[in-house]
């Protein structure tokens, strides 16, 4: 008795010490133990998306490619075969699962000593703990303290709770997080659309998604899914025959193809990115799950990228074949040597190839494969280049003289790599241009920018020409010298002398503008100047005005944020960019409102709620409980006027004598009513046209990145009009064909349209001009504006000015067109 009394006092001890000792283990792991109760609060990174007006996505920011679902979102489906894969007892234990511990733990001792990696009988919960609170360490005290969160976890939160955390946060590869992104990276589809088989591919993922990757890993990725099919089985989640097809089916896995919208919408979306960046910060754009309503228009925004690329084209071909893109070694292994180059990726119509061989006629081209050759040589993909195709590389301009071969062995050699584009049943030669240009496209009532094109390929250049080049607008300011006289008492009949000027400069040099012919007309009516752009009328009438005038106009048109009060800078020599020059152009367009552009109609956070909206428009009656015959509402606009609605109309109407009749006449082959301008610079560095109807204003600019003559020649009607046209041809589809509107109280008389003069209507050659109220067209001897009557002011003298702007200020207005 007395030694089973000791043996029991010995086994009681014992215990207690065990059990003091397990305590004391326990309050050392959990003395430090993560808050459990923080996953109350968890809100993951989430991609933000980029809608276009439409509704079409066509960008993605985000650190973590994540789309967030609510666990009843997510098809049961979905459920099963992860629950299958991972735990299938998940609804049975309270956290973990001790008999998936035990198992794990056998077979852990059987293969000790084998080098194989060890496995931890993990429940959901348990993942849920690590890969929320603890780290990946695989120790023991890892594992106890992931246990003791486990227990906790599932004691705190719902089991549809701890899944949904789990099929939101889990990484499944190629950069998704989650199952509804994994939806989309594998199948480009909902998860609501997925298969068996689908759903069984991507519960097969989580052990670790780069050893099942489908490309890399096909048999490993089908083996492992059909592994998940059978356990779908066993679990009775699906039948035998279910599974059976299911593990008969391919994997089906297809890449997301992006769409055309998001292919020809890079510089848009950027400009978009770089905006929200500085907005809302870099971390809560890429992880706060924003939803994002541009402007943009995706049809529109196709077209500007390919009227301006057709363009760039244009303009380089003319110039000369240039030489390849590179040259390749004499090599049978071609392919491997070709796939290595990096063609235009945004441009995919463009296909880059290795010349073979070249004859007077024609040449014999192998193709840049679409992937990377696996096993060795590639077989050829070889084309035939014909005369029809590389006639324009023939001929190249050198110091205005046209040279031209033969034939193409004297262009092309074997071993260049050149671009080919399919054209009907042929190829084309092409070259990546040097010249580079913009369009912009706004809709003129609201500012919502619908298309920006902002280089020849984004994935040559990502700097946006559109937004970011600060280039002289040229002639294409004149509109707004003319509409600051306007509203200061002139008329489109005032005449302004159109002779020779000659103005000192202040240090010893003369400043002598002309008019791009060379040639001057004497007095005529401001329409005329505008209408054919003559500078000396434009410096005279800015010389009467007075320059302060003309740059407050400069400024509060959003075109300068500071225009020094220069003659030159009336004729376009300050800087600006084409967006800021298009949105100048849209006050006009709409009568004269303030116009804010904008990229962005509406910005909404992860929960759906609005935290920006372009649109700030009064609309008292639009939230009507009911209807009950009323009219419908109006939004009510209040914005402040930049301009008087009629100098607006009277600028419009003389702006539409440019295409009329003036320096864009090949404009009007649109046939709807569009008022215009052209721009040149001096030297032709820089050639513009903004154009507008009533409902859009579309602008274009050529130039060289490092600003060069293009050509004597060149001008904004002959290089950025046909881009305007081409494009516009697109845009006016679908629209009504709207007349610009005079405001109420404007009086329309005909005159002559060189001297102002009333006329009979059926006069030949006689227009109808609108007038304000008060004032009429001048009969008999009218005053001549001259604008040198006074002062001998300077036209550039300045003590702070520097000698590069004052050699631009004294080289400007002599080519400006």
């Amino acid at each position: 008795m007395k030694f089973i009394a000791s043996l029991l006092g010995t086994s009681l001890n014992l215990a207690t010490v065990v059990a003091l000792a397990a305590a004391a283990i326990v309050a050392a792991l959990t003395r430090h133990l993560p808050d459990h109760r923080t996953l109350a609060d968890w809100e993951p990174a989430v991609t933000t998306r980029l809608y276009a007006g439409d509704g079409t996505m066509v960008a993605e920011l985000a650190r973590e490619r994540r789309l967030f679902l609510p666990i009843g979102a997510i098809p049961a489906r979905i459920r099963q075969a992860f629950l299958s894969a991972e735990d299938k007892n998940f609804y049975l234990h309270p956290g973990i699962d001790v008999a998936s511990i035990g198992t794990a733990l056998l077979s852990n001792l059987a293969n000790y000593g084998s080098g194989r990696r060890m496995i931890g009988g993990s429940t959901i919960t348990q993942q849920i703990a690590k890969n929320f609170l603890l780290s990946s360490d695989r120790t023991v005290e890892r594992k106890l303290r992931e246990a003791i969160l486990s227990l906790r976890i599932d004691q705190t939160y719902s089991k549809d709770r701890i899944l949904e955390l789990y099929l939101n946060d889990i990484y499944l590869g190629r950069g998704a997080y989650g199952v509804a992104q994994a939806a989309l990276t594998y199948f480009d589809k909902p998860v609501s659309e997925l298969s068996v088989s689908e759903a069984a591919f991507l519960a097969a993922l989580p052990k670790a998604p780069n050893n099942y990757d489908p490309d890399r890993q096909a048999e490993r990725a089908m083996g492992r899914r059909n592994w998940v099919i059978d356990q779908m089985r066993q679990n009775g989640v699906i039948d035998a025959m279910t599974a059976a097809r299911a593990s008969a089916a391919p994997l089906g896995v297809q890449q997301r193809q992006p769409s055309s919208a998001i292919s020809s919408s890079d510089y848009f979306t950027e400009e978009v990115r770089r905006q929200l960046n500085g907005q809302y910060g870099e971390t809560a754009l890429y992880t706060a799950g924003f939803s994002i309503r541009t402007t943009l228009d995706p049809r529109l925004q196709e077209a500007a990228m390919k009227a301006l690329r057709r363009g760039l084209i244009a303009y380089d071909q003319a110039k000369g074949y240039r030489g390849p893109v590179a040259r390749l070694p004499a090599t049978e292994d071609w392919a491997s040597a070709l796939i290595k180059l990096r063609p235009l990726s945004d441009v995919p119509e463009w296909r880059l190839g290795v010349v073979f061989a070249a004859g007077n006629a024609d040449a014999e081209i192998g193709l840049r494969p679409e992937a990377a050759p696996s096993n060795g040589t590639t077989a050829a993909e070889t084309i035939r280049l014909d005369q029809q195709g590389f006639a324009w590389a023939l001929c190249r301009s050198i110091k205005a003289k046209r040279n031209c071969a033969t034939g193409i062995d004297s262009v092309l050699s074997p071993g260049d790599v050149v671009y080919v584009e399919k054209k009907g049943n042929g190829y084309v030669l092409r070259q990546p241009p040097l010249v580079q240009g913009a369009l912009v496209s706004m809709d003129p009532n609201t500012g919502r920018v619908l298309a920006v094109a902002g280089g020849f390929s984004y994935a040559q250049s990502e700097f946006n020409r559109a937004t970011q080049a600060y280039r002289q607008p040229g002639s294409s300011f004149k509109p707004f010298v003319y509409a600051a006289a306007l509203d200061n008492g002139y008329s489109p009949t005032t005449l302004v002398m159109d002779a020779p000027i000659a103005l000192a400069d202040g240090a010893g040099r003369t400043w002598k503008p002309k008019n791009y012919d060379g040639r001057f007309s004497g007095p005529s009516t401001l329409r005329v100047g505008l209408e054919n752009s003559r500078n000396l009328m434009t410096v005279r009438l800015a010389r009467h005005l007075g320059m302060d005038l003309v740059a407050d106009y400069g400024k509060r048109f959003g075109i300068y944020d500071d225009l020094k009060p220069y003659l030159p800078m009336s004729l376009g020599a300050g800087e600006t960019t084409l967006l800021r020059l298009v949105s100048a152009y849209a006050v006009i367009a709409n009568g004269g409102k303030a116009v804010a552009p904008s990229m962005v109609d509406r910005v909404q956070d992860r929960y759906g709620r609005t935290i920006f909206r372009h649109d700030q428009r009064r609309c008292d009656d639009c939230n009507a409980s009911d209807w009950t015959s009323q009219e419908e509402p109006v939004p009510v606009d209040d914005r402040d006027y930049v301009l008087d609605p009629m100098t607006a109309y009277q600028v419009t109407s003389m702006l539409r004598g440019v295409v009329e009749r003036g320096t864009a006449r090949n404009v009007g082959t649109l046939g709807v009513p569009i008022a215009g301008k052209t721009g040149t610079t001096n030297d032709e560095k820089d050639v513009w046209f903004v154009g507008f109807t009533p409902n859009i204003v579309t602008g274009v600019f050529l130039g060289y990145d490092t600003p060069k003559p293009m050509g004597y020649g060149e001008t904004g009607g002959g290089l950025a009009a046909p881009i305007f046209i081409d494009f516009m041809k697109v845009a006016l589809q679908g629209r009504p064909a709207a007349d610009f509107q005079a405001p109420a109280g404007m009086t329309v008389e005909a005159i002559d349209r060189k001297s102002g003069q009333p006329v009979p209507g059926d006069t030949p050659g006689a227009i109808l001009e609108a007038f304000k109220p008060g004032t009429a067209p001048c009969a008999g001897g009218c005053p001549v504006i001259d604008g040198f009557e006074t002062a001998s002011t300077s036209a550039t003298a300045d003590a702070d000015l520097s000698p590069e702007l004052r050699e631009k200020l004294l080289t400007n207005g002599n080519g400006l067109y």
